[in-house]
């Protein structure tokens, strides 16, 4: 059995993990672009910050690799897929025959077409350790630094940089930061606590046209930089796999088995699209930690074990220069907007379930416990609601439902 990964990710490495605890011995490849080990790609802006190092933010070092006898191709690219054959074309001109095959190809930034673009010099993206490691060799005290996206992956980056350049302006065409993961009131509140650190926003706009070291916006200004970073998005890796004649849409479909539409080809992270679980839609969801649990999962399968991946959901968890945010599942149904003296409550409630959380400051305080209601669609009828919306407590658990998810004597 020689097991194959396209991408040297959370989702290859949880699934190297998964195999090993059921096959020993077969072989296993991993075909990663990038000239790292897998590295936890959330802390690029603390490395720009200096709060960690290159070494610290490797997701496994090398003696994992070694141990679990995998063998690691860094630096080496995917070409194609021959299902038929089964194997893997890489672009050096190698093939690689796969018995079982993982497909972890992650996503891309996407670039907007702006006008004079290629006249600016220095542009960066922000999702990768070489790109960050680039935008760092940039960095002076006296630099401009233009974002464009006002999204979770651009205000990262302003946050690893802020304190080391004169000045950060962002724009972004939604009229609030963080569109698609705060509502709008949490979302003014970290405005202005970014604004009090010192970031400038420029909201409801967008770059007309750039030229070397200035950006003309729609509305009419013109901000000048010596930096352009852009943080609009990100794009599901499908070209292989659509190729290959999988089925995709906006990511590669899967199964919750992590299975593919063609047999023995599974996919994990975030260049897939599973069922999210409240919902029940297809959605890609490009999340650390449903990463590694869809790699965990296809790789228990990949084994022969039987395993599937239920739970998937929106979440995000995050600090912005001091300020705590944790989000998940959907905003919807009846909504609880809970006074917080230092932060920021809002729950979601439908059809009895707890399906959504807005949680800032102070109110993130044992936010696992609203997480673990949302994931095990606790009926909130079996609790004291109230109680869990002032002061997320155990207690607030009917005895039968703290046996269940506790166990023992409760």
């Amino acid at each position: 059995m020689h097991y194959v990964m396209i991408g040297n990710s959370i989702a290859s490495t949880a699934c190297i993990e998964a195999i090993r605890t059921l096959d020993r011995e077969s072989r296993i490849t991993v075909i990663g672009e990038e000239n790292h080990l897998c590295y936890s790609r959330p802390l690029i802006s603390y490395l720009l910050q200096g709060k960690t190092d290159e070494n610290r933010m490797t997701y496994r070092n090398q003696a994992f690799y070694e141990e679990n006898k995998v063998t690691v191709l860094q630096g080496s690219c995917a070409a194609s897929i021959d299902k038929a054959s089964k194997t893997v074309a890489l672009e050096s001109g190698m093939s690689i025959a796969y018995d079982k095959l993982l497909l972890a190809t992650g996503s891309s930034p996407f670039i907007p077409p702006i006008k004079g673009l290629g006249e600016v010099k220095n542009w960066f993206t922000f999702l990768t350790l070489d790109e960050a490691k680039r935008l760092q060799s940039h960095l002076r005290p006296d630099s401009r630094v233009l974002i464009l996206g006002a999204g979770l992956i651009g205000l990262k980056c302003a946050e690893g940089i802020l304190d080391k350049v004169h000045s950060v302006s962002v724009v972004d065409m939604a009229s609030r930061v963080l569109p698609s993961v705060l509502d709008e009131q949490c979302s003014l509140l970290v405005r202005e606590h970014l604004q009090s650190q010192g970031l400038r926003f420029y909201l409801g706009d967008s770059i007309r046209e750039c030229t070397a070291n200035e950006a003309l916006l729609e509305s009419g200004h013109a901000i000048g930089f010596d930096l352009l970073v852009i943080a609009v998005g990100v794009r599901a890796n499908i070209k292989l796999a659509k190729e290959a004649g999988l089925q995709t849409n906006r990511g590669i479909l899967i199964d919750e088995g992590g299975r593919t539409s063609e047999p023995d080809m599974y996919a994990a992270g975030d260049c897939t699209e599973g069922t999210e679980m409240i919902g029940g839609q297809k959605a890609v969801l490009a999340l650390l930690p449903n990463a590694y649990l869809q790699g965990e999962t296809a790789g228990t399968n990949m084994a022969g074990g039987e395993a599937s991946f239920t739970k998937a959901v929106a979440m995000n968890s995050l600090s912005l220069c001091g300020l705590h945010l944790i989000t998940v599942g959907r905003y919807e149904g009846e909504s609880h907007l809970i006074a917080c003296k230092n932060g920021y409550k809002r729950l979601f409630v439908k059809d009895n379930h707890l399906v959504g959380c807005i949680l800032s400051g102070d109110a993130i305080h044992r936010a696992g416990i609203y997480t673990s209601i949302l994931r095990n669609q606790v009926d909130l009828d079996s609790l004291d609601f109230d109680l869990i919306c002032e002061e997320p407590l155990l207690m607030a658990f009917a005895k039968t439902v703290r046996q269940q998810h506790l166990g023992g004597p409760v």
